[in-house]
């Protein structure tokens, strides 16, 4: 039986697991998907990634089967086609505050008059291998595009982002949601009330919930909101956290 996609586990409320990448390394990516997360989403919003490192980590996602989100700067028209094209399972877009926005990333995210150039000659293409029925069925079924929410105004336009056609995930971000608030706590009522919202509205209207989280002790609160996808920290922190692990250790 074949693997169920990404989009079906998460619009089926699965609870999902993945990390940022913040180092651009296809070598990375071999790592991670040997880890059992669900997933993995490069940072191109906050990492150095160009076009030939998003291509490279895409060869090796696809390559083991291991799903690729991209976190793109913004939600503008090429950006979104650059990294489809390149294989990406799907996109995270920031800030997205009115349902115009939410509207514009998912016809720009699949094909149709004003949305995705067509090409059949991307790696997402297969290579010109697979026909254009398959690739517009293949489009429909399997790519993701999540709003990230992170502004009180996304907040109070939530219901109408989730009930965006095309819109399939709902990311709280945390950080900037606490910041624009005037808070500095991620934690704080506040934001755990506009999760909440999200969550609902996720729900009501079928899309995924997710958020990030610096650590999985955070998860079982969260659940209780209706989020069931995690971005964990990243593979830095990863990194990092085992390294100061080791050399307590050995100093002990």
């Amino acid at each position: 039986m074949a693997k169920e996609n990404l989009r079906t586990r998460m619009l089926r409320g699965d609870v999902l697991s993945g990390t940022f990448l913040k180092t651009p390394a296809f070598q990375m990516i071999e790592i991670l998907a040997m880890s059992g997360m669900d997933f993995v989403c490069l940072d191109a919003e906050h990492a150095p990634f160009d076009r030939v490192a998003i291509d490279a980590c895409m060869a090796v996602g696809r390559a083991l089967d291991f799903p690729i989100l991209v976190r793109i700067p913004d939600g503008n028209q090429a950006e979104i086609l650059k990294v489809l094209d390149c294989g990406a399972t799907g996109i995270v877009v920031p800030h997205v505050a009115t349902p115009e926005k939410a509207a514009n990333i998912a016809k720009w995210s699949r094909f149709g008059h004003g949305g995705r150039g067509y090409a059949g000659s991307s790696r997402w293409a297969d290579y010109t291998t697979r026909s254009m029925p398959e690739l517009l069925k293949k489009s429909a079924e399997e790519t993701i595009v999540i709003a990230q929410i992170e502004e009180p105004e996304g907040v109070e336009a939530i219901d109408a982002i989730a009930a965006t056609d095309g819109i399939d995930g709902l990311f709280v971000g945390p950080a900037d949601l606490a910041v624009c608030m005037g808070l500095t706590d991620t934690s704080a009522p506040e934001v755990m009330a506009a999760m909440k919202t999200v969550g609902d509205a996720a729900k009501k209207h079928g899309c995924g919930a997710m958020t990030f989280i610096g650590n999985t002790s955070q998860a079982a609160a969260l659940k209780e909101l209706g989020i069931h996808m995690f971005f964990v920290a990243s593979e830095q922190s990863f990194i990092l956290n085992a390294a100061k692990t080791v050399a307590g250790d050995l100093k002990k």
